[in-house]
């Protein structure tokens, strides 16, 4: 019996509220070091764990609850989000929370169920380190429209700064040594948590946390790649991993990238050619289009893959801003594979902070181990602070409504940078219906445009810098909560009207 439930038990029989909705359910102490919020989730989650409330069970109304124990119902909504992010309850809109089927989750690195088994010429140089070096200039977010993150003022710094306070105050000790190889075993299990979501299978040990999705990216390029392999992209795609590969030696072949995933006949047929040993895809929210993978296409792709033995690099860096809905379903094709030929990656730099650089890698035990010495040759272990600080984030039940308002605010901003671009004469083509990006058609060289867009001290994202061509693009990257200030508009009114 876990100390849990003997601290539980032990109250006595008098303090049993009968109609609180659960039998046995014990007084809440206002008074002491653990707060109500932290009680009710404590209860919950030993009555679950008991089997007193099963899979299924619908959990007592935020009202009901709250009623019952004379407590806010702000304080119940808090204590119910928490126990949904650690995989207890489920929210089910208009019709409230119910207890989640519970799936094990591994403690440590002991054996787990069976796992998963297992067009640039290099030395051209391709010129992508322009818009990197502008974008970590000290500019003001709105003057930014081409850059890749969202302003300070959407996203939530208290959150953050509240998770680094309490994990200050547990072990200040704890912060002052190196992590872990594989990272902070709580957040792989968290991830774990995460990624079943997702409907993708994975135990803590075959999680390697990252410095970002960029260090990730670049991890696994470097286990692969050796000078004159061929790596695919998506054509347009994230432009700084072209530099990246180059710098490896690899010859980087761009995929056309269509409304609903790659060209399938242009994969077939360039995979066919160069049989390569990695394709770089966004699956959802691609960048720089926001589009998203049909089913259809996903499974295509792995099976090209498969035909032709190249391993798919899945990067879900955006995976938070898409709502996940019947309506707008999005496929992954790690969730059709299970980690076998697919490497996942993903992170929180877009919804929670850049300067947390939490990412990780998902993919088979084996693999995973290989990835971790790897990154132990580079960089030693990654930082154990801003790893605990997104698993407090993620655990204490906060980020997922986080999450809800970014896509809203996203969703109006968007709404409104559509009509005033095509009221300019752009064209948006067949908008995506989430994302922070718009994929511009502006009938005129991006290149110039953001050559005088700089000289009037804002930062555009021209189409040449997604290929790996670098041609000039009448295309360009439109950052939907970038726009803000008037000033880009009237740059982009009298541009257009040239």
């Amino acid at each position: 019996m876990t100390n849990t439930v003997k601290h539980l038990r032990s109250i006595p029989a008098k303090t049993v509220v009968p109609d609180s909705g659960l039998p046995g359910w014990p007084l809440l102490i206002r008074e002491g070091g653990e707060s109500l919020v932290e009680q009710i989730v404590r209860g919950v989650r030993a009555r679950i764990d008991d089997k007193l409330l099963r899979g299924g069970a619908r959990m007592p109304s935020i009202r009901q609850f709250a009623d019952a124990h004379e407590i806010s119902r702000f304080t119940v909504v808090e204590a119910f989000d928490r126990l949904v992010a650690q995989g207890y309850l489920e929210s089910r809109r208009g019709s409230g929370f119910y207890v989640k089927e519970r799936v094990a989750i591994a403690n440590g690195y002991g054996n787990m169920a069976a796992q998963a088994e297992a067009v640039a010429e290099a030395e051209r140089g391709l010129d992508v380190v322009w818009l990197v070096r502008n974008m970590f200039r000290q500019m003001p977010p709105h003057k930014m429209p081409g850059g890749g993150l969202l302003p300070p003022d959407w996203l939530d710094g208290e959150l953050i700064a509240n998770a680094l306070r309490a994990i200050s105050r547990d072990n200040p000790s704890l912060l002052l040594g190196y992590g872990t190889p594989l990272g902070f075993l709580p957040l792989r299990q968290q991830l774990q948590l995460k990624l079943a979501e997702l409907e993708i299978a994975a135990a803590p040990e075959q999680f390697v946390l990252t410095t970002g999705v960029t260090q990730a990216i670049d991890t696994v390029a470097r286990h692969f790649l050796r000078p004159g392999d061929v790596v695919f992209v998506d054509d347009p795609a994230w432009f700084l991993m072209f530099g990246s590969f180059a710098a490896l030696g690899a010859k980087i072949v761009g995929i056309p990238r269509l409304a609903d995933g790659p060209d399938i006949a242009q994969l077939r047929e360039l995979a066919e050619i160069h049989k390569p040993k990695l394709y770089v895809i966004n699956s959802v929210l691609h960048n720089p289009t926001s589009t998203s993978l049909s089913a259809a296409k996903a499974f295509q792709v792995l099976r090209i893959a498969e035909e032709n033995d190249f391993i798919i690099v899945e990067d879900d860096i955006y995976c938070d801003m898409h709502p996940g809905s019947a309506v707008q379903a999005a496929t992954r094709i790690a969730a059709l594979d299970q980690l076998q030929r697919v490497i996942y990656l993903g992170g929180f730099s877009k919804t929670l902070s850049a300067n947390l650089r939490v990412g990780f890698i998902a993919t088979s035990a084996e693999l995973a181990r290989s990835l971790a010495d790897r990154k132990l040759l580079s960089t030693l272990t990654t930082g154990e602070i801003g790893e605990r600080i997104a698993y407090r984030v993620l655990s204490e039940g906060h980020y997922r409504k986080h999450a809800e308002r970014l896509r809203a605010r996203l969703n109006g901003a968007r709404d409104k940078v559509m009509r005033q671009l095509e009221r300019m004469g752009m064209e948006v083509g067949d908008p995506p219906p989430c994302g922070m990006f718009l994929w511009v058609e502006t009938g005129r060289d991006t290149n110039v445009l953001t050559e005088e867009a700089m000289e009037e001290g804002f930062l555009l994202a021209p189409g040449s810098l997604f290929s790996p061509a670098q041609l000039p693009s009448t295309r360009m990257r439109i950052n939907v909560a970038g726009m803000s200030d008037p000033g880009i508009w009237r740059f982009l009114e009298r541009a257009m009207d040239r």
